[in-house]
């Protein structure tokens, strides 16, 4: 079994495959789907964050977010970014219900088997992550199959207009968020000359909150971790998390975010 061989063996072997620019930023592992950049920690069989770029951006782009990719592989965690489809000529994520293009799920679902087969990453331990449009991708497939994937950690990206009537659960979700964000803003905003409409953040909490069969509407309790302000429910359903955390900045990827999630990732049963 490849996961059983240590992490040099594998990287034999997928130089021999004519793989090996996968575990580096210049090249890209091709699947029948789409590619994916990966890097991989000093460690075997380790958990895997997948992380999904915004509207236009790509996979090339998140690993250059050094600040993001290096606290997770020094923390012992591969680091994945998935390449979006073109949508309107640009590199996005087919994300709401009834679009046309990529089955998003399925992709992201092939490509992380794709990294276990070839590097050994633990499946069981996969945590979904992206930015904006990668978080609203991140959104709705917590939304449809909350079973996929460990947990989830979307930044400044959350559902659209109209809100779905109801998810599945439990879901394990935290979500990130800046203050003064104007691409996303907590309350939503017009897109398309009005014919889209971003969601509002706390409407979708309130719907993972219903999802995970909180008992309250109110937060459990309040905590810091540097700049970002946290609160979380409990009283849930077994399995499920939920966290909220504001930053004071806008639309973007805050330094600290990496450690905190892991820490919270880490701290969940079975994290």
């Amino acid at each position: 079994m490849i996961r059983e061989m240590t992490l040099a063996t594998r990287l034999t072997l997928a130089a021999q495959a004519g793989l090996a620019a996968c575990a580096d930023q210049d090249g890209m592992c091709e699947t029948a789907s789409g590619g994916y950049h990966i890097e991989l920690p000093e460690a075997d069989n380790p958990p895997l964050v997948v992380f999904l770029h915004g509207y236009g951006g790509t996979a090339t782009g998140t690993m250059k977010n050094r600040s993001m990719v290096e606290p997770l592989l020094a923390r012992g965690y591969a680091v994945m970014a998935p390449e979006g489809a073109e949508r309107n000529g640009r590199q996005s994520w087919n994300f709401f219900p009834g679009w046309e293009g990529r089955d998003e799920a399925a992709f992201l679902t092939e490509v992380v088997q794709d990294a276990s087969n070839t590097f050994g990453v633990d499946t069981d331990r996969v945590v979904l992550g992206g930015f904006s449009a990668g978080a609203f991708m991140v959104y709705y497939l917590a939304c449809a199959a909350p079973d996929t994937f460990s947990a989830y950690v979307p930044v400044s990206g959350g559902f659209w207009r109209p809100h779905p009537e109801a998810c599945d659960g439990p879901v394990r979700l935290f979500h990130t968020h800046g203050w003064t964000d104007n691409v996303v803003p907590l309350e939503g905003r017009l897109l398309g000359g009005g014919r889209f409409h971003q969601g509002d953040i706390f409407a979708g909490l309130e719907i993972w909150r219903v999802a995970n069969e909180c008992a309250d509407t109110k937060p459990s309790g309040f905590s810091t971790t540097g700049q970002f302000m946290r609160r979380y429910w409990t009283g849930c359903a077994e399995g499920s998390a939920l966290e909220f955390a504001l930053f004071p900045g806008g639309h973007g990827v805050p330094k600290g975010w990496a450690d905190m999630m892991v820490d919270w990732y880490e701290g969940l049963p079975g994290g």
